[in-house]
């Protein structure tokens, strides 16, 4: 917090903290983190796979906000690791972001986060969503016990090549997050979820045509891949 406040005073920290002409102003709320008014992170986070999962509209019941706690954890930049019902102040650092002092956020973050998702993903099935930078401040693994399908989007071209586009890619990723935790909420799926039930609910997406489940690699995980159009 001390480090990202000394950054956020200085005359570039919109270029530091990676934000744009519209939105360097919000360097500003890194100023005040410890007396700024808290709110729950589902409520505070943005951006196109936050807005595609609806976690708000996740939380207005009880069902879904007890889905929320028990089964997502948002990787933070500032926090390291959060439940979507954490209360946080609103802040802007990003875990690809290298702040004096710490350096960049996913190395500083690596081995505090290790051990605690570690024996939390040994509980059950991990459906990773991360985009690269998050994904680099852990790397979940077989030999932990744990079973973890990465989510990969592609675009379908009309000659059938595929392509990656990022605010596609965000988009698909945020629309089966917030049906898993809606489908948990509802305890419409099975209470031992394997890749088979995750890649069969990806499939009835509105946004996706096709799904394909690889194999386990030689570290035990498997990739998801979401096609759209």
């Amino acid at each position: 917090m001390s480090a990202l406040a000394e950054v956020s005073r200085r005359r570039d920290a919109a270029s530091v903290l990676g934000l744009g002409p519209r939105s360097a102003e919000l360097a500003t709320a890194n100023l005040s983190l410890e007396t700024a008014p808290c709110a729950p992170a589902y409520q505070l986070f943005t951006g196109v796979l936050y807005e595609a999962a609806g976690l708000e509209s996740i939380a207005e019941d009880a069902a879904g906000r007890g889905a929320l706690a028990d089964h997502c954890v948002i990787l933070s930049g500032l926090w390291g690791a959060i439940c979507p019902t954490d209360t946080v102040p609103d802040h802007r650092l990003s875990m690809g972001t290298s702040l004096p002092g710490p350096g960049r956020m996913s190395s500083f973050w690596k081995p505090h986060l290790a051990p605690t998702l570690k024996d939390m993903a040994a509980q059950g099935l991990v459906v990773d969503c991360r985009s690269a930078d998050y994904a680099a401040a852990w790397k979940p693994s077989a030999r932990d016990g744990i079973e973890v399908m990465t989510v990969r989007v592609v675009r379908m071209a009309d000659d059938g090549t595929r392509k990656v586009v990022s605010h596609m890619a965000k988009q698909a990723r945020g629309l089966l997050t917030g049906e898993l935790l809606r489908t948990a909420a509802e305890q419409s799926l099975p209470q031992e979820v394997h890749a088979d039930d995750v890649a069969a609910l990806a499939a009835r997406l509105n946004s996706v045509d096709d799904v394909e489940l690889s194999a386990p690699d030689r570290m035990g995980r498997r990739v998801l891949t979401l096609m759209t159009r």
